[in-house]
């Protein structure tokens, strides 16, 4: 029955992811059937306004062209006109001549004749139809005004859209995700000399598969890359994977979306749990700040006590439905909490634990302490530190302690067990918890010096831990364990059992602490 039960369980998994990613394909082709509608109709536009363009580039040269062709035209009219106009003069002249010249030869007197012989003679000598040019001085040839446009017509023939570029292809296999930094690789399926540059576009998300059209965060572009590679520096982790494409530019136009790629950018992230923090500590997600008036003139609210209990939440069980891992009632999800209601740590014990209980896995955070910081504890504790224990006094806790008042200790601290670290107190603290290998390490953030390491076995789920007196703390989540401190843990796992555990050491390099001691 039990196990009828399970293989339903697993059949129903599936088929609601198989559901879910149905649904997101579904939005996805509505998504780009909506794209493709607006897109074709700018598009549309844009070719109505280049054809406009090209139409009235034609309307002025034709414009230009009739011109040329009229001031031709009245050029030689008034040529050919001026001329018609002296040759009928000429004409006319000549005509007359000619009957004075006819009458003269009836003329009986010989003086009178020789007297009209002599006119009719200078007056030929003079007439305009004797010095008229009898060549047009135009010609009715207007061909070299005709026009020839069969290559141009070719070249419209030829018109075509842009070439666009190919998308490009990225090699999931070439990227690199590490020390909070993507390095994204890709390739052209061919080569194509007229590419100018690439936009990549990444995003967050906490689903693996397609990206997904609904409930996501925006496209972040990142523009003009001029290589084929790009490296995204200094990023927090906080969503289980990211989205990439990239896109190809000519001079012109950009080209079709790589297939989207996702990458996974797993990483602890957790904040401060202000319900339970001590009265004296005021806690924000990240922060949290010494306040010695913490709960003076608050009304006490009865209810039941919740002794050596925190709400938390497991790593160790994620599934693919979607949900961020490591899950966690967010912040704004709680009742408000009343400061003068936290009684989880009070006394000396001003502690603060995370709301995100680790049960596997290796992770990493960074912690920083104020300037002026009196003294404080960074570590991990199991969820049943009392509320009076205090970080690295019981067998439940491990911490590195600082402290800087009246005289300058750095120590590590459990089971009420301590060993001097003879090492500067570095500005950040970075904190590894390999929980499945028992170990918990303090390396300085900027160096990666390793400052110490406690090697254990966990038998119940940790919670980072911390304490801070007359000062305060800042908390950096969402990293990955850097590669230096990987490469540190496989050299120092061979040291850390005869050298740097409290629980092997021998009572000779111990000191007891009083609880009433800091």
């Amino acid at each position: 029955m039990d196990s009828q039960k399970d293989a339903l369980q697993r059949i129903i998994s599936t088929l609601a992811n198989k559901n879910d990613e149905i649904q997101n394909f579904i939005d996805t082709l509505n998504h780009t059937l909506k794209g493709v509608q607006e897109n074709s109709s700018n598009i549309l536009s844009e070719l109505d306004e280049e054809f406009d363009g090209l139409y009235s580039i034609l309307d002025e040269v034709k414009e230009s062209m009739i011109n040329s062709i009229k001031q031709e035209q009245a050029r030689k009219s008034r040529e050919l006109q001026s001329q018609l106009s002296q040759c009928n003069n000429a004409l006319e002249n000549s005509e007359e001549l000619l009957e004075f010249a006819t009458r003269s030869l009836d003329i009986k007197e010989p003086e009178e004749f020789s007297k009209a012989a002599r006119q009719i003679k200078d007056r030929v000598t003079m007439a305009s139809a004797f010095r008229l040019s009898l060549k047009p001085k135009v010609s009715d040839n207007m061909t070299h005004l005709m026009v020839d446009f069969s290559q141009e017509k070719q070249m419209l023939q030829t018109l075509k859209f842009l070439p666009v570029p190919k998308a490009p292809e990225i090699d999931p296999v070439e990227c690199l995700v590490a020390d909070n930094s993507v390095t994204v690789s890709w390739r052209m399926p061919e080569e194509d000399k007229k590419i100018d540059h690439f936009i990549l576009e990444h995003r967050k998300t906490n689903f693996d598969g397609l990206p997904r059209v609904k409930d996501e965060r925006c496209w972040e572009i990142i523009d003009n890359i001029k290589g084929s590679e790009y490296t995204l520096l200094g990023l927090k982790f906080d969503s289980k994977y990211m989205n990439f494409r990239v896109r190809a530019c000519n001079k012109a136009v950009a080209g079709e979306y790589s297939d989207p790629v996702t990458l996974e950018t797993k990483a602890l992230n957790f904040n401060l749990d202000n319900s339970s923090s001590h009265l004296n500590l005021k806690v924000e997600d990240s922060c949290v700040e010494w306040d010695p008036t913490g709960g003076k003139g608050q009304e006490k609210i009865k209810g039941k006590e919740n002794k050596g209990s925190v709400h938390v939440t497991s790593l160790k069980k994620h599934t693919r439905s979607g949900t961020p891992s490591p899950k966690r009632t967010s912040v704004g999800s709680r009742p408000p909490a009343v400061r003068g209601s936290r009684d989880r740590f009070t006394g000396e014990s001003y502690t603060v634990l995370g709301d995100t209980a680790i049960e596997s896995g290796q992770h990493y955070w960074e912690v920083k302490a104020q300037k002026d910081c009196k003294s404080y504890s960074v570590g991990v504790a199991y969820k049943t530190l009392g509320k009076f224990d205090q970080l690295g006094k019981t067998n439940t806790s491990w911490c590195i302690h600082v402290n800087n008042w009246l005289q300058n200790t750095f120590a590590a601290k459990h089971n009420n067990k301590v060993k001097a670290l003879d090492v500067t107190v570095p500005e950040r603290i970075g904190v590894f918890c390999d929980f499945d290998g028992g170990q918990l390490s303090f390396y300085d953030a900027n160096s990666k010096q390793l400052l110490y390491s406690f090697k254990t076995k966990f038998t119940q789920p940790v919670l980072p831990g911390f304490m801070v007196w007359c000062g305060g703390l800042s908390l950096s989540t969402g990293m990955q364990v850097p590669s230096a401190v990987r490469t540190l843990q496989k050299s120092e796992n061979g040291l850390t059992g005869s050298a740097s555990s409290l629980n092997n050491a021998t009572q000779s390099n111990m000191i007891a602490f009083h609880k009433g001691n800091a």
